[in-house]
């Protein structure tokens, strides 16, 4: 998987560069552009090998590839923001308002969006049908029935009488965290006009799994590693998988959820792509950044 992974990110950068290239100069476009450095690839890695898993080129894949990074970043930077969670660290470098200020940064988040769903109407995905069908799974994972949703139970949960339980958090994250991801894991079956089913059961484990593991990195990670703070979880009183569960049974169970996430591959016959997907599940929980 490494090589594919590696060999996905540098062409997603790639592309994302490209997709960039003719903004107007100035600090909006040097802002996106900032916001779009580093980080893994994990949701265009999914977008990718869930195309080949259905016989689907990268090259058609690549603009949904480039949208969900795109999307990913806007949420980012509007999740630094002081009005959010109020961050001055990520991947390793200044947030976006530290770099620049508040306004540029809620306006490149902004763009980001916009971009995305530009890069959702893009022929080369293939017929009208399709990315009419992309672009409407995109909205509900993105909007107000999915990620924004999810953030907005994040934030209204710090400042309740009464702290969220289990089936709360596992209700946000699904939505903060999840949906995005269960959006680029079922892409290469709905661009293939195929069943997303099985990949939707992947990808709902997937991204219960990544958040339980984010919530272990926040508590065990070292900043120089994960290239964000660490420790503010606990500092802001939040409930998470691990002030829930416990750091150990925490860990247990992500490790359980991956075990379903795997089993949910088997829906389809081997091969590379599959592989690649398991041990993505697989890298998920040991991952330090």
């Amino acid at each position: 998987m490494i090589a594919r992974f590696e060999a996905v990110r540098d062409a997603v950068d790639a592309a994302i560069e490209a997709a960039l290239a003719d903004l107007p100069d100035g600090d909006l476009a040097d802002a996106m552009r900032y916001a779009c450095v580093g980080g893994k690839r994990i949701r265009a890695f999914l977008v990718l090998e869930s195309a080949r898993l259905h016989a689907v080129p990268d090259a058609r894949a690549m603009p949904v590839a480039v949208a969900v990074e795109l999307l990913h970043a806007y949420s980012l930077v509007h999740d630094d923001l002081p009005a959010m969670d109020d961050d001055d660290l990520r991947r390793g470098m200044p947030t976006c308002h530290i770099q620049w200020n508040e306004a540029t940064a809620i306006l490149a988040g902004d763009a980001l969006q916009a971009q995305a769903f530009e890069m959702l109407a893009d022929p080369a995905i293939g017929e009208a049908e399709i990315r009419v069908a992309l672009l409407r799974r995109f909205a509900e994972a993105v909007g107000a029935r999915g990620m924004v949703w999810g953030q907005a139970c994040d934030i209204a949960a710090e400042t309740a009488v009464v702290a969220l339980d289990l089936a709360a958090v596992k209700a946000l994250q699904q939505a903060k965290t999840g949906a995005l991801i269960r959006f680029a894991a079922t892409a290469g079956a709905v661009i293939a006009a195929a069943d997303p089913a099985p990949l939707e059961d992947y990808a709902r484990h997937l991204g219960l799994a990544f958040q339980i593991a984010d919530d272990i990195l926040d508590v065990t990670g070292d900043p120089a590693q994960t290239g964000k703070r660490t420790g503010k979880d606990a500092r802001m009183g939040k409930a998470t998988f691990v002030s829930l569960l416990g750091l150990d049974t925490a860990r247990d169970k992500a490790a359980a959820i991956v075990g379903k996430a795997v089993d949910a591959l088997n829906a389809y016959p081997g091969g590379e792509p599959v592989e690649n997907l398991r041990q993505l599940a697989r890298f998920i929980i040991h991952r330090q950044t």
